[in-house]
Order: C-alpha cells, then structure tokens, then sequence
C-alpha cells in the first residue's frame, strides 16, 4: 500500500508540474501581467503601439494605418482581416489584445 501511495504522489506532482510549465496564450499573458485594460485600440492606435503587437512588424503596422485611413477606420475588430497579411490564424492572436 506505501508503495502505491507513494506511485499516486508522484503521479500527481509530476501532472502539476506538467501542467505549469503549458505556456500561456496571448490573453492569458496579458491577465497575468495585468493588462487587461492595455487593449490596443486599432483605430487609434500608431505605428510603435501596434508593432507591440504579436505578428505584426513595421511593414504590417502601416498597412493597418493604411487601411485605417482608406475606409474610414474599422468598423468592428473582425475587420482587422481585411488587411494584407492578417488571416484568422493571426487574428486568433490579436483579437484578445484589441479593440475599436
């Protein structure tokens, strides 16, 4: 039986371990680091506060600033994907660090 009780804690410490070292998304990062409130606002935004962003780089900011500038400003968040280069993919990444 001690050697049972002994595998069940091990197994447990080893699931705990496992399950904080599972890295942590974009939203979860900007919860833990407290800046829920910091969302990036696109229609706002300039350049510098949007290469801050994950995926986008110089060349993807001006874009959006672009686009921004052409249409008037975005409409809803979703519109992001409008813009050359930002698919669903990126936009899963952006969409919880954004808003209009």
């Amino acid at each position: 039986m001690t050697k049972t009780k002994s595998l069940l804690t091990l197994l447990v410490i080893l699931a705990m371990a496992a399950v904080s070292t599972v890295p942590l998304g974009a939203a979860e990062k900007q919860a833990a680091a407290g800046g829920t409130d910091k969302l990036v606002n696109i229609n706002s935004a300039d350049a510098a506060q949007l290469v801050k962003l994950p995926q986008v780089g110089p060349k993807m900011a001006q874009r959006i600033l672009d686009y921004r500038k052409s249409s008037g400003g975005f409409k809803r968040v979703q519109d992001l994907m409008k813009v050359k280069g930002i698919g669903e993919k990126v936009f899963a990444k952006l969409q919880p660090l954004i808003t209009i």
